[in-house]
């Protein structure tokens, strides 16, 4: 007699590291970390660029010939079929001592995802977590000696990242920072969108 557990319908999270070159990491730190000059009302400590394209600047279109075939992989994952993926938006996130980020998606795209541009605090990983609003027991078993893994956890932190490092996920995922036990945390966030969807003849095109 044999038991099998099945993980069913899991979420995927890619991480590939070095995906950015040092001088590439180094440029778009010395290039956006000055008009990181919009506040986020998470934290006082927290701020970011306007929302940027990869036309912006010839950094950016670097950036997105490095992260279009992460995109297409991660999205045959996601859907099931080789697409022609774009990305819709970035930014530049500056995060200083103290500041955090709040628990949040990313609406209107389909991957989201983070590289990041500075070393990391290990208490300052991304930390990804369940849907509040997901289906789940109303009664919970939560105390001290319980032991905690894949099918009760709440949260999942992020594995220690390094400058030029990548998460790409889901963007209906949930995720948050916490407080910045570290230096200035630099990273840089983005959207992307498919060509299209086809389900059973049902077409839908995105972008331009």
């Amino acid at each position: 007699m044999r038991d099998e557990v099945f993980g069913l319908f899991p979420i995927p999270l890619l991480r590939s590291q070095g995906v950015l070159p040092t001088a590439l990491v180094r440029g778009l730190v010395e290039h956006f970390s000055s008009r990181a000059d919009l506040d986020n009302s998470s934290s006082p400590q927290l701020s970011h660029t306007a929302l940027l394209s990869p036309a912006d600047s010839p950094l950016l279109v670097t950036v997105a010939e490095l992260l279009t075939p992460k995109l297409a992989e991660f999205g045959g994952l996601l859907f099931g079929e080789a697409l022609g993926w774009s990305i819709k938006e970035m930014w530049v996130n500056l995060l200083d001592t103290g500041g955090r980020q709040a628990m949040h998606n990313h609406a209107n795209s389909f991957i989201s995802g983070v590289l990041y541009l500075t070393p990391t605090h290990p208490d300052s990983r991304t930390v990804f977590m369940k849907s509040p609003g997901g289906t789940e027991f109303s009664f919970k078993n939560d105390h001290a000696g319980v032991t905690t893994g894949p099918y009760n956890a709440e949260k999942w932190i992020s594995p220690q990242p390094d400058p030029g490092d990548l998460v790409l996920f889901p963007s209906f995922l949930m995720h948050a920072v916490p407080p910045n036990a570290g230096e200035r945390r630099i990273t840089l966030a983005f959207n992307a969108i498919p060509t299209h969807l086809d389900s059973w003849g049902y077409r839908v095109r995105f972008g331009g």
